[in-house]
């Protein structure tokens, strides 16, 4: 970070404190559309915007919340059992990998140009309208594709208990739920998920201590070690494609990298909220550089001990009778034989579910948001007095309602589709997030500004940028090899139809809204000033906070204050 004294000097053709993120859009900003088209409404329209009401802890847990979720708990089983424990290790690893670049990536162009919606809103102006149009759709259609999964999931997790109740009752009362959590101001929403968020995160250190101390022996199996990984094995059972033991369990492998993308799905989240967020300058590189290592931290130790706990022919991985009975968390409490603690930890990943669902609501209708009077319908702009953009929430999370797919189809069935659906278009949007970056800094070196003059460097740039950008498009067109296999027209459509949404939007698009703009902006005519923000008060402000924290407890209620605040700020 450069000297506070600079940033005002440095960040160019900055705007002073605008309201509305959203005043920064390619041409014409959905604040403008508003204006030209509602002048009724033009007293009230600096009221009428989304809040900057998210703090630090807010956006590092909404972030860790939407990730954290159905395909941790859940989506892992299907990796567990064809790659194995040691290539599912290796799958999540690697793509931590590639989401670190992203997250970097996004994070350098949304402190410059902190906005709602924010790559959705560079690939428009970075790269060319028509992919900015293609990426904002598509990133939108994956949140209620997610939401669905995640009803879906909470439909499970309610029949572990009971059948007394059918799952679409069930699906229908947390599908209001959300959606009424979701209409209440953000900052209400922000301390809801915070809280929600924490438990889980909590639950999930608490599953790594639990886990460590049943492999060490304090379960009914004694000491398990790496037992597993020596039989049945390390490598999996593999895809069941072809005849050749190796070559099946790479396609395993190749396949968890589609169950991978899905589990790491929402870690852009922080470059979304910048909007929103009461500092972004401040609050978004600090939950960027935090959040990745955490997601690491809490995806590679879990999967390690569950490979260690459960071994990979286990047949509850495979059971679509009892969906939720498939999750490698609650088989291995179960091959442990610790009472009790099964029913407890299905409560968490309820909690956990829900949250995540929370969350796809929350960035779906933001997204809505940023795209109005640009790429969607100006009316998606409007929002209560308290700055909800609740048209986008009825919008999002009614198509989360595609959960009852379920009602048609197995269990896993359903969850494999959505998964892949939703997977896959998340894949196509952090390829541009990583193309509207490598852009972003082909504009600053034809303008001779050092990106050391930026709010926030990423860091390894521009080679993770690069590499992330062609693994990603590698991945985006293999992830559906198996398809090619054994064909069903259901199974193409659900690894493939959201790379056929983006082209056909994406071409649609350029040869009719956009025929008189070109396929790629030229460099020159590219606009990154717009939206800037020089929030120096802001910092100042904030900084002037930091003066009432105790640095030298005394007594018991200092000491008490003090360490407490010493694990927010771990988690913030």
């Amino acid at each position: 970070m450069i000297d506070k004294s600079k940033k005002g000097a440095d960040i160019i053709d900055t705007v002073k404190k605008v309201e509305s993120p959203s005043e920064s859009t390619m041409e014409s900003s959905p604040k403008d559309s508003f204006e030209k088209n509602s002048p009724s409404l033009e007293t009230t329209e600096v009221k009428q915007q989304v809040k900057r009401g998210l703090a630090s802890r807010h956006v590092t847990m909404l972030a860790l919340g939407g990730t954290i979720g159905s395909g941790l708990f859940i989506g892992t089983a299907t990796p567990l059992h064809e790659a194995g424990p040691v290539n599912a290790l290796i799958a999540y690893f690697f793509f931590g990998i590639l989401m670190f670049s992203v997250t970097q990536s996004l994070g350098e162009m949304a402190t410059h140009t902190p906005v709602t919606g924010s790559f959705c809103v560079f690939n428009s102006r970075y790269i060319s309208k028509s992919i900015g149009m293609a990426t904002n759709w598509l990133y939108w259609f994956q949140w209620p594709i997610t939401c669905a999964v995640e009803l879906f999931a909470i439909s499970e997790i309610m029949k572990y208990w009971t059948d007394a109740v059918p799952n679409w009752a069930w699906m229908i009362m947390f599908y209001v739920l959300l959606t009424c959590i979701n209409l209440f101001p953000v900052r209400y929403y922000g301390e809801i998920e915070y809280w929600v968020a924490l438990v889980k995160i909590i639950a999930i250190i608490g599953f790594i201590i639990y886990a460590f101390c049943m492999v060490c022996g304090a379960g009914k199996t004694g000491p398990v070690g790496f037992r597993y990984w020596r039989n049945p094995g390390p490598w999996g059972a593999g895809a069941g494609l072809v005849q050749n033991t190796n070559t099946d369990r790479f396609l395993g492998w190749l396949s968890s990298l589609i169950n991978a993308a899905f589990t790491y799905q929402g870690v852009e989240f922080t470059g979304i909220a910048a909007g929103e967020c009461s500092n972004p300058r401040k609050t978004v590189p600090k939950a960027i550089n935090k959040v990745i290592l955490r997601i690491l931290l809490f995806y590679i130790l879990t999967l390690f001990f569950v490979g260690m706990l459960v071994p990979y022919n286990d047949p509850d991985l495979t059971n679509d009778t009892t969906f939720i009975s498939s999750s490698p968390f609650l088989i291995s409490i179960k091959n442990s034989g610790t009472p009790v603690l099964p029913h407890i930890f299905n409560a968490v990943m309820l909690f956990t579910v829900t949250s995540a669902g929370n969350s796809d609501v929350y960035i779906g209708s933001r997204v809505l948001y940023s795209m109005a009077g640009t790429t969607a319908p100006r009316f998606f702009h409007i929002t209560t007095k308290q700055g909800v953009p609740f048209i986008g929430v009825l919008i999002t999370s009614s198509l989360g309602l595609l959960c009852f797919l379920k009602m048609t189809n197995s269990g896993q069935s359903v969850f494999t589709w959505l998964l892949d659906i939703s997977a896959t278009a998340s894949v196509i949007d952090w390829i541009f997030v990583s193309g509207a970056h490598l852009r972003f800094m082909s504009i600053l070196r034809s303008r001779n500004i050092s990106r050391d003059t930026l709010p926030f460097k990423a860091f390894g740039m521009p080679f993770f940028a690069r590499f992330a950008f062609v693994s990603l498009i590698i991945i985006i067109f293999i992830q559906g090899y198996a398809v090619f296999f054994k064909f069903k027209v259901s199974d193409f459509f659900a690894n493939y139809i959201s790379l056929m949404l983006f082209f056909a939007i994406w071409i649609g698009s350029q040869l009719t809204i956009y025929k008189n703009e070109p396929w790629l902006i030229p460099l020159n005519d590219v606009d990154i000033d717009s939206g800037a923000r020089a929030i120096d008060e802001e910092l100042l402000d904030e900084d002037d906070s930091d003066e009432h924290k105790i640095i030298n407890p005394k007594g018991w209620k200092e000491h008490a204050h003090y360490y407490w605040n010493k694990v927010t700020d771990f988690i913030n």
